[in-house]
């Protein structure tokens, strides 16, 4: 709270001595009019009450913007490249086709293999089992393929009707070169992993290269 100073006093000793009238009572001096009054020095030692500075305008700081989780990436398209399964040939005679690929099959499931991977090609005479399978009918005989519980044998004729599996086996047990190169070429379609050729090796690399 500022001070107010106050208001100064006028003694008389120093209005000089009065003068006294006659008839020994003294006269009063007539007050002067007081003019305009002074402002009033500060006292020293005590300065005067200082009124606050105004806080200057602030600023608005910039605003730190917190980094968000990253955006999660697209998801990557997964290409399949084309299958090439490792082949295997094993020489045998047209006669003696099916018997080294019921050889073969004996030591895929020795080997541990499960009878659900392996799929039995032949291009001439078909398998004693599939003959026997296919005298029930189509219907059940596909139904044996879908189930892929077991080995499936099949002719070059249907092969196309037949999935994919990890381990094809053709037997060249007959048929034309060209019948022999279009079941090796959807065997080896069909051949997730690896293609066993049971036949005349000249044979088959002929059925192979008209094949490519």
């Amino acid at each position: 709270m500022p001070l107010i100073p106050e208001e100064p006093q006028i003694h008389e000793s120093a209005q000089g001595p009065r003068a006294t009238p006659a008839g020994g009572r003294t006269a009063q001096t007539p007050r002067p009019v007081p003019g305009p009054r002074p402002a009033a020095p500060s006292r020293p030692g005590r300065p005067g009450p200082l009124r606050p500075t105004p806080p200057a305008q602030r600023t608005p700081r910039d605003v730190a913007v917190k980094p968000g989780p990253p955006a999660p990436a697209a998801p990557a398209v997964a290409v399949s490249a084309p299958v090439t399964p490792q082949i295997q040939l094993i020489p045998a005679s047209a006669e003696g086709a099916s018997d080294a690929a019921e050889e073969a099959v004996d030591l895929l499931l020795d080997s541990g293999r499960a009878p659900g991977d392996v799929l039995v090609i032949t291009t001439g005479e078909l398998h004693p089992w599939a003959a026997h399978e296919l005298s029930f009918g189509e219907a059940p005989y596909w139904a044996q393929h879908d189930a892929g519980d077991d080995v499936f044998y099949t002719g070059a004729a249907a092969v196309e009707r037949a999935g994919a599996r990890p381990v094809v086996v053709v037997a060249v047990n007959g048929g034309s070169t060209t019948v022999a190169a279009t079941a090796l070429q959807l065997a080896r379609a069909r051949a997730a992993a690896l293609l066993i050729v049971c036949g005349d090796p000249q044979q088959i690399n002929a059925a192979l290269s008209a094949g490519v």
